[in-house]
């Protein structure tokens, strides 16, 4: 088919861009260029890759496949460069939110202290399934299982406690515990990346109003000041204290499970490494705070 690096280059900067105009500037070369380019890989393949707007561009299905692709086989390609300059680079794992709270220091220390030659680059990020396929990541600590034909694999590591987050003063504030149904008669703040919670925690009966905010730190503001409550992970308390809201165990909601997820065809030769340590160090671990209930975990969207 005759496709060339410069083809996959430019599929995945107009993936990333959205725009012919913010591609051609990212790849340093003209829009006409850019467009001749993207033509000649759509010809060899007879495939329409890009669907074209009058204002963006959206990749097809098989854009987006190719593109995921293309960033993984663009990613190793630059690797592989960079490995004979400098020596073999890090192994980059990710995380959505408070990555491992309480555990995060201990585990990457322990790592130091046994693999040396291996040093860890960590990265937080909105997505890291997406960053896991497209070859950004090498692994990720995530608090739900990968889509099945994903192409990821995941080992169940521990279960986390749910904690509510309550405003600083609020009458919630006082107790020991809460329950969801306490929550139920206020707003609840849902953060748009890494979300572990959703209105379909609460009963069908008796869902509270759920609105969505674009990070961590809205969340948190949304909350101190009272506009709303949350639900999160116990690692949120340790990796995000604020002093205007207060976390609470929940009583009657169900664990999360801390996953570490891997591409199937592994992208650093220390993956394996890095599973067994984590299996070592943090498998079948109780929750620490709060009730975690009875029988299997509610199936929800990860978060905050």
């Amino acid at each position: 088919m005759n496709v060339e690096l410069r083809h996959l280059r430019a599929l995945a900067a107009i993936g990333d861009e959205g725009t012919i105009t913010g591609a051609a500037h990212v790849l340093h070369i003209s829009q006409p260029a850019l467009s001749r380019t993207l033509d000649q890989l759509e010809t060899r393949l007879n495939t329409r890759l890009v669907e074209r707007t009058t204002r963006r561009l959206e990749l097809t299905e098989a854009g987006r496949r190719l593109s995921e692709r293309a960033h993984r086989v663009l990613r190793e390609f630059d690797d592989a460069l960079e490995e004979v300059a400098t020596g073999p680079r890090p192994l980059r794992i990710g995380f959505p939110w408070g990555s491992l709270g309480r555990h995060t220091v201990p585990l990457l220390r322990s790592w130091r202290a046994e693999h040396p030659d291996t040093p860890l680059g960590v990265r937080r990020c909105d997505d890291p399934e997406a960053e896991l396929r497209r070859g950004g990541l090498d692994a990720a600590f995530l608090r739900k299982r990968p889509a099945p034909g994903s192409g990821l694999e995941a080992l169940a590591l521990y279960e986390e406690s749910r904690m509510a987050a309550v405003p600083e003063g609020d009458p919630l504030a006082e107790r020991a515990t809460v329950r969801l149904a306490d929550l139920a008669p206020r707003p609840v703040a849902i953060c748009a990346t890494a979300a572990t919670t959703s209105a379909e925690l609460w009963p069908e009966e008796a869902r509270p109003h759920t609105f969505e905010v674009a990070n961590v730190d809205e969340w948190l503001t949304a909350i101190a000041t009272g506009d709303s409550v949350g639900v999160t992970a116990e690692s949120t308390r340790h990796s995000y204290p604020h002093p205007g809201v207060r976390y609470l165990p929940l009583a009657d909601a169900d664990p999360v499970t801390v996953q570490l997820v891997w591409p199937h065809t592994p992208t650093h030769p220390a993956t394996k490494a890095l599973r067994d340590h984590a299996a070592r160090l943090l498998r079948r671990r109780p929750p620490r705070t709060g009730s975690a209930g009875s029988g299997s975990a509610r199936a929800a969207a990860m978060s905050p």
